[in-house]
């Protein structure tokens, strides 16, 4: 079920970085209306696209690390699902870290992307005060025959724009399901455990949050 709820973040994720969008929404673009504009523009892109409709991965994947890596703050959110076992990683393990959360999660959810059919997405207004620069972008899916699933995202203001670091879908924070998990590898393995798990699950395309409390 949780692979089906990443599909808006996987049209969220392509949207930002598509060229018509570049060239219309200027750095200092309000999050709520970059999140609602690229993402209309990604449902229309897949729609038109031959190769995505066939359920082509590689071109996803093409697609992914092409337009992921500048709009999301990887690094901000390994830390983050690393929480305070972060500081004891070497700059090295650090970097691995970053590299190998990135993978699996462009590897894992670029699948996703090609089950999206006729699902809409709902914005919601964003009450936004000046000068804030952490806010959280709120959305609903809505499918045939299904309760609306609430997907909120969490955007932080840079000096190149607003960057996503955290995704919460029905409740369920990314990174708090995935903290979890790497915790629990820790634990276990050490962080050089969790950088192997990492890179095994890459390679075969999956990715195992904590499971969901009572699911």
């Amino acid at each position: 079920m949780l692979r089906s709820f990443l599909l808006p973040l996987l049209a969220l994720l392509l949207g930002f970085n598509a060229p018509a969008a570049l060239a219309a929404v200027p750095p200092d673009t309000p999050p709520d209306v970059l999140a609602r504009t690229t993402t209309q523009e990604v449902l229309t892109i897949l729609k038109q696209d031959k190769d995505l409709q066939r359920g082509d991965l590689t071109r996803v994947h093409q697609l992914v690390e092409a337009k992921i890596l500048p709009n999301f703050d990887f690094n901000r959110m390994t830390q983050l699902a690393l929480g305070r076992h972060w500081p004891r990683a070497t700059a090295k393990q650090k970097q691995e870290l970053v590299t190998e959360f990135r993978n699996l999660l462009v590897r894992t959810y670029s699948s996703s992307l090609t089950a999206f059919t006729d699902q809409i997405i709902e914005f919601k207004p964003l009450a936004m005060k000046p000068g804030d620069t952490d806010v959280t972008v709120r959305s609903e899916i809505r499918q045939p025959g299904g309760q609306p699933i609430p997907i909120n995202y969490s955007f932080y203001k840079t000096a190149f724009g607003w960057k996503v670091y955290d995704v919460t879908i029905d409740g369920v924070s990314l990174i708090t399901n995935y903290r979890a998990s790497f915790a629990s590898t820790i634990r276990q393995n050490g962080i050089d455990g969790l950088i192997k798990t990492l890179a095994a699950q890459s390679a075969r395309g999956e990715a195992t949050p904590a499971p969901r409390n009572g699911s």
